[in-house]
Formats: structure tokens, sequence, C-alpha cells
């Protein structure tokens, strides 16, 4: 197994959290939620910071703690759907750690945030446009991982195995 952070990305709803505490039991490794780290250095909600503060706001803290949670070595690390957007955190996960592109389509993302109030970037009339085009938007930028697994019809402990199949693969 390779000594450096597993970091999965991958739209919202794309089971980063999930499978992210599964392959941490499994591997031993310490899970970390960037949204919480973010939540906990903020001193409040993702909501209420881009309320208040705005996305730029937003972004410039999530890439302080990205370096941060990298920088303490061997970890299983969720990040947000976002966090791909800046070529500043693509350069840093890539020389860091090991990125795992959680892919998954628009009809799952739809299905699994139905109803779904906590997430910025999925309220309002017309959350299925604004995701469609979130997704496209962030298409290349997600395409730069080490691994791509389509979880469209998997369930975690599938997508768990199969990222544990190519970390095996690696070099130490």
């Amino acid at each position: 197994m390779p000594d450096r952070p597993v970091i999965l990305t991958g739209f919202m709803g794309s089971g980063k959290s999930s499978v992210g505490r599964t392959l941490a039991r499994r591997t031993g490794w310490p899970f970390v939620d960037l949204d919480a780290v973010i939540v906990a250095t903020a001193g409040k909600s993702i909501n209420a910071i881009f309320a208040e503060e705005g996305e730029p706001v937003f972004r410039a803290l999530e890439s302080a703690c990205l370096e941060q949670v990298l920088d303490k070595g061997r970890a299983v690390i969720a990040t947000g759907g976002g966090i791909v957007i800046a070529e500043h955190n693509r350069k840093v996960m890539a020389r860091q750690g090991i990125v795992v592109n959680l892919a998954v389509s628009l009809h799952q993302v739809l299905e699994r945030l139905a109803g779904a109030t906590d997430r910025p970037l999925f309220a309002g009339p017309d959350a299925a446009e604004a995701v469609a085009a979130l997704m496209a938007e962030r298409e290349q930028f997600y395409a730069v991982a080490d691994i791509r697994i389509d979880t469209n019809g998997k369930s975690v402990e599938d997508v768990t195995a199969e990222i544990l199949r190519f970390l095996k693969g690696l070099k130490p």
C-alpha cells in the first residue's frame, strides 16, 4: 500500500464520505472529511460561510484546510465537490496524494440528493439544470485523477473494493 493520502474527489452525491469512511476502516487509516475540517476551522456551517462571506472566501478556506490535512500524511480524505476547480488544489493533490475520482451520473446525483437542504449549490427551483451545468463545467477537472471509478449502481463496498485493488497495485 502506498504511503500517501488517498484523496476522494467527485460531484456532491458521488459517495465520497460513505466510501471514505469504509475505505478508512478497511485500511486502518484515519478518515478526514474536509468539509468538517472547514466547518471546525471557520466555526460556522458551510451554508453560513457561503451566505455571509461568499464562495471565494469558502474556496480560499477550503484550499488552506486541504494543505493542512495533506501535510499530516497517510489518511483517507473526502473532499468537497468543488475542490477541483482551483488549479492549485489539483496540483497539491496530485503531488501529495493519490487522487481517486468517484464518477456519478446526473440522474444518480438528483436521486441521491433529493430534498437535501445542506447543499448551497443545490438549492432553488432550477436545481437539476444547475447541477447539470456544474457537472459539465467540472468534468475536465474530475478527469485529472489517478483512477476514476463509476459509482452508478454500485454499493459502497464495491467501490471501496475497486479502490483497494488499485492501491494494492501501487508501489509503497
